[in-house]
This record gives C-alpha cells, structure tokens and sequence, in this order.
C-alpha cells in the first residue's frame, strides 16, 4: 500500500479524507463490517479510544487494509510499552505489510484504584518519531543494526484547543524529529490553522510545511467531544441543523483558506459507538 505522503501526491478531485475508525470491543471480524461501506481516502486506526480494552489498532488496520483494499494507518501510545516493546510491535507491522504509523503519547491513566493502570511512558510523542525515522536506517533504540531497515512514513498530531505556547514548540520537535504528516484534533474555528500556521513561523522562524489533515467532527446532540465545542455548534444543532451540515460548512470554510486534507471523525455516540453512516454521508457530498 501506498505511504500517507504517496496518497497525498496523487491527483485528485476533491478534498483527501482520513476517516478515524475505531477497534471493535471485540476480536471477530463481524465488528469490523462498518468498514465496507466506508469510502474514505484512508483510514485512522484510533488506539484505544476511551482508554478501553479492544482489539489491536495494527491487526486492525491490516485486517481493513486488505479487506477493503483502502489504506490504513495504525496509531501507537508510548504510554503503554517501553522501548524494545514499541519498537519489536513496528517490526511486526512492517513484517504485515503496513508502513503507516501514527505517534501519540496517550491520555493519562489512573494510578491508584481497582482499575488502575501503570504508564510506561519510555519515548515522547516526538522522541518516538525519532526512533522510528532511527528504524529507518536500521538502528533500533539501542543503537545496534536491525536486520532489514524499516521503511515507515510516520505521522504525529496537533492539538489547536491546547496553549499554543507549548503546542507550536511541541510541533517543532516533532517536525524536527521527522514526522512526515500530522493528523489534528477537531478544528471549529476554520481561522484557527492560518493563524496557527503564521504564529509557528513567527516563533521558530521556519514555515510549517509538514501536510496536515485538519480535524472535522461531525457532532450530534449529545455526542461526546475530543475538543471543547464552540456554543455555536450547539446551538444550530439544538435548533434542528444536522451535524452533517454543520460539519460541510465547517470542510467549505477550510478550502476558502486554501486546506484541502481532512481528518474526518465520526459522531462518538455514548459508550464508544461511532455513527460512520453520518461520516460517510460527508464523505459522499465532497
């Protein structure tokens, strides 16, 4: 399958689309049958959303890649594995054919409790960018040589709703530490990434030039958000407009600044479930 960068360099007609998908709470493959009737670009495969027990976002992303024929690339949590772990799972990966990755530090787990968990935690988001660009001249993290060089296009993420004092140094670690795409949380504010964009050049002297896919949720009433929802949102939705227009409005703001790769992310329904029905329905108007 082609790399995230590949896709993005190919002709196309309308705007690209990452679709976020997430791993089933289960492990047959009935659960994942949504997949068929989805049509993005490429899928996101989410890792662990709701900090829940399911099934693993590489096998995943594999089991989608070759029964949809779409590609798909696979998130992983430094929070979750040491060094050798992380980087022996990569293998695995590579050894299955996937070549998309996405770096993510993981949201915080509970440490005391009946359900507490430990955080690992041996790489940050942009170190484990940097070890796996690493993997890809055949030296794992303890500097020894690899068999066989990796060859993996690795993505890493933006977040606009945090400080952007810390989320543009942040950025820039990662730029610097090779990541080749960056996927973002849901973005309301279609200002937001030009600003964004103009600040980080102003800061670190560099023009943001790594492709971002801008985060688009399609929002229901009472549907859970990744990022604070401005009140207009709730408002039109509350007043009967569908989030199917509202996230449209949201992608044709966006292409009038000029950005035309989305991160699309389906309604998260209480519990975990996705509406990939309204996801595609987005998908399908482009």
């Amino acid at each position: 399958m082609p790399s995230v960068t590949e896709l993005l360099t190919q002709p196309r007609s309308r705007p690209f689309v990452v679709l976020d998908f997430s791993p089933p709470r289960g492990g047959i493959p009935h659960l994942l049958s949504d997949a068929f009737s989805l049509t993005p670009d490429l899928f996101s495969i989410a890792y662990n959303p709701g900090k829940s027990v399911r099934a693993n976002p590489i096998m995943v992303a594999h089991w989608i890649q070759n029964n949809t024929g779409i590609p798909a690339v696979f998130t992983l949590a430094t929070r979750d594995m040491n060094k050798r772990d992380l980087q022996g799972i990569l293998l695995g990966a590579q050894l299955i054919g996937l070549d998309n990755v996405v770096s993510v530090m993981g949201d915080e787990l509970k440490s005391s409790g009946k359900l507490s968990q430990k955080t690992i935690s041996d790489f940050t988001a942009s170190g484990f960018v940097s070890s796996i660009k690493q993997m890809n001249t055949r030296v794992d993290f303890r500097d020894r040589f690899l068999r066989h060089p990796t060859g993996f296009c690795v993505g890493a993420t933006i977040d606009l709703s945090r400080d952007w004092s810390g989320e543009i140094p942040l950025t820039r670690k990662k730029v610097t530490a090779g990541a080749d795409f960056f996927l973002s949380q849901p973005v309301f504010d279609t200002s937001q990434p030009e600003q964004f964009m103009e600040r980080y050049f102003k800061e670190t002297g560099c023009r943001l030039e790594t492709p971002v896919m801008w985060g688009v949720q399609v929002k229901v009433q009472d549907s859970v958000s990744l990022v604070p929802v401005p009140d207009w949102v709730h408002n039109d939705l509350e007043q009967g407009r569908s989030g199917f227009e509202i996230a449209l409005q949201i992608i044709s703001e966006h292409t009038d600044y000029g950005f035309d790769t989305f991160y699309l992310v389906p309604p998260i329904l209480r519990g975990g479930t996705r509406d990939y029905e309204s996801a595609q329905a987005v998908i399908d108007e482009l």
